[in-house]
């Protein structure tokens, strides 16, 4: 309890970075290390090199290409399934790294409850955005879009700010998400079927 109490403003940090990569990965290193490298956001060392200006020149110019592809309906599923190799190891890193300081241990638990809340939150957001391409308008794809971008930023920013706040809030998505994964899971089975049966001759 008392290492909790002690650790809080990193391990709300390491939960919003690890979250955050499931959506934005490169949105999330860009602005940690812009934080880190003004100190408002005091960075373990595993973590300074998010702060080197080639990575974040790197990390700014693939924030902007992903902000636009991501409105692209079906360009966003594609962007999603080349990234389920980056998000999920990169957020597992980012989580371990934000406790590295805490112990081999913690950092290993860290990369693994991260690297599985960044799958989680990965497969929810591809798994919701296939489903909205299923309709002719782009709109819902947009909505999706800017929504993520908003929760990104204002999660991030809501850990800076209120630690114990964000992590109660990441707790109901967490359940959340769970629901809207089984939710969606039903809904590509029903149109897995449908594209079957179409194929099928008669």
């Amino acid at each position: 309890m008392a290492w909790l109490q002690n650790h809080l403003p990193e391990l709300a940090m390491s939960a919003a970075m690890a979250w955050g990569a499931g959506l934005r990965l490169y949105l999330v290193v860009f602005v940690v290390g812009i934080l880190g490298k003004f100190g408002y956001v005091p960075l373990p060392e595993a973590l300074q090199l998010l702060t080197n200006p080639i990575v974040l020149g790197a990390a700014g110019l693939m924030a902007i290409i992903e902000f636009f592809a991501d409105k692209i309906p079906w360009l966003d599923s594609v962007w999603d399934a080349v990234h389920t190799f980056l998000r999920i190891p990169a957020g597992a890193a980012l989580a371990a790294g934000m406790l590295g300081d805490s112990g081999e241990g913690v950092a290993l638990a860290a990369a693994l409850i991260g690297g599985t809340l960044t799958a989680g939150t990965h497969f929810g957001k591809a798994g919701t955005r296939a489903m909205a391409n299923t309709s002719p308008e782009p709109f819902s794809n947009i909505s999706l879009s800017l929504a993520e971008d908003t929760m990104v930023a204002g999660g991030l920013a809501l850990a800076i700010g209120n630690p114990i706040i964000f992590l109660v809030l990441l707790l109901i998505f967490v359940i959340a998400l769970v629901a809207l994964i089984r939710w969606v899971l039903k809904g590509l089975g029903r149109v897995i079927n449908k594209l079957t049966t179409r194929a099928v001759p008669v």
